[in-house]
């Protein structure tokens, strides 16, 4: 499995696992262990959370699997976010959708973290969505407080734009490693606003949140999605991919910005699939060809 260097003495696997849908799955603690072990074998060791994710269960349900094999922790790196609050059953003290990225709830929500995933260091902490609310200076005195205690190794954000990693960034006495971002053929947004470039010129690389568009190329009845599959599909038998969903991992992952695609799915022959999409290789034709198919116009 291809690595993505991050920072000083930490690489991901170019490939990370997403387990934000973890609890929709429906497995038991020994079969998460058997995923997770999969994956490590496969070369998979990167997996992606949040506090939020399954309604604040998802970090337990992975943490539980963790503990029935302690010593695996030290061949994964764990990522997870905080920052976004939702009101939920489990925190009903939360009353409304909102965000808080003061140093006080950065802190707690580590904590907590560490609790449910059964382990004593988080590798990336990011902030999950930009925070109109945001001190950059209390941001910063919560990642230094974690650093120090090294209770988190590295930091990054998700959703940023180029404004707020700026603002962001001018605070912070080491440098955000990763901006995790909705990359896909589907939606270009952060191709063409500049954010993926951004990425590019901070030398760091993007970690994809829904690579496939969330199924919508799959299914979507409109304009866009019928014309996008009739290309992949075009592409799919051109370069003997398996689906389109290989050709969209590809799409990616043979972008020169080192785009680590996250697979959300806890079916061992769907993560399959974009492992094997790492071999995939598309010439300039291909690329744009199915980039203008998405954009439904040539380029200028």
């Amino acid at each position: 499995m291809e690595r993505i260097n991050i920072a000083e003495e930490l690489s991901f696997s170019r490939i990370i696992h997403g387990l934000w849908r973890l609890a929709e799955w429906n497995q038991s603690n020994e079969e998460i262990l058997s995923l997770i072990k999969s994956n490590l074998e496969n070369g998979i060791t990167t997996f992606d959370h949040a506090d939020v994710y399954g309604s604040y269960t998802c970090e337990e349900l992975f943490g539980n699997a963790l503990s029935l094999e302690p010593s695996i922790r030290e061949k994964m790196e764990i990522v997870t976010k905080c920052g976004i609050i939702l009101p939920s059953e489990n925190r009903p003290q939360h009353k409304t959708h909102h965000y808080n990225t003061s140093r006080k709830h950065i802190v707690e929500s580590v904590e907590q973290s560490l609790k449910n995933l059964r382990t004593d260091y988080i590798d990336v902490l990011l902030i999950h969505r930009p925070d109109p609310f945001m001190d950059g200076q209390e941001v910063a005195e919560a990642f230094t407080q974690l650093k120090d205690e090294g209770k988190v190794r590295h930091f990054g954000v998700s959703n940023f734009k180029k404004h707020q990693w700026d603002m962001l960034q001018s605070y912070l006495p080491f440098p955000l490693v990763t901006n995790q971002i909705e990359l896909s053929a589907y939606h270009l947004e952060n191709f063409e606003d500049g954010t993926l470039n951004l990425c590019q010129e901070k030398r760091v690389a993007p970690m994809a949140w829904s690579p496939l568009a969330g199924g919508d190329i799959f299914t979507g009845k409109d304009e866009k999605a019928i014309r996008l599959r009739d290309t992949l599909e075009k592409v799919k038998d051109e370069i003997g991919a398996q689906g389109i969903d290989s050709v969209l991992y590809a799409w990616l992952l043979n972008h020169p910005a080192g785009i680590m695609p996250i697979v959300g799915s806890g079916k061992e022959e769907r993560i399959q699939r974009a492992i094997e999409s790492l071999d995939l290789k598309l010439n300039h034709d291909q690329w744009f060809e199915i980039l203008q198919s998405s954009m439904g116009h040539d380029v200028p």
